[in-house]
């Protein structure tokens, strides 16, 4: 078997309304809407966002997301790494108006977490690791 190596690429969302959703990543957490085109059928965004990127599309025509097979047992939520003043950076995506699911808390000796609310009812948990840089 030849050697390989794993990296990270995308979260992948089915989105209501995909332009406001790419726009609530863009705003909230500082991300840049990197490019949108159409796939498909239906609007497809790209969300640059600290490294990595978010795509954000619509539903393709004769597609209905309720009867799309896994959805029921899709993502649970996503992490997002934050470096430096965690609960500083909680306390600026409340002035955004942005809910959380989980405040600000010690889940451990070395990691402080806290979960928030984006569009179609997905979660995000923000982690501060005080034992990696």
């Amino acid at each position: 078997m030849p050697e390989a190596t794993l990296g990270f690429d995308h979260v992948h969302l089915v989105a209501k309304d995909p332009q406001a959703t790419a726009n609530w990543y863009a705003e909230k957490l500082d991300g840049k809407i990197a490019r949108s085109l159409e796939v498909k059928g239906a609007p497809q965004i790209y969300v640059s966002l600290g490294g990595f990127i978010i795509i954000v599309r619509g539903q393709r025509p004769a597609e209905r997301a309720d009867t799309k097979p896994g959805l029921e047992w899709g993502i649970d939520h996503f992490g997002l790494r934050v470096k430096g003043d965690f609960d500083g950076f909680c306390s600026g995506l409340r002035r955004k108006g942005v809910a959380f699911s989980l405040e600000p808390t010690d889940f451990n000796p070395t990691t402080r977490i806290a979960f928030i609310q984006a569009p179609d009812g997905v979660s995000i948990e923000l982690l501060n690791r005080k034992d990696q840089p």
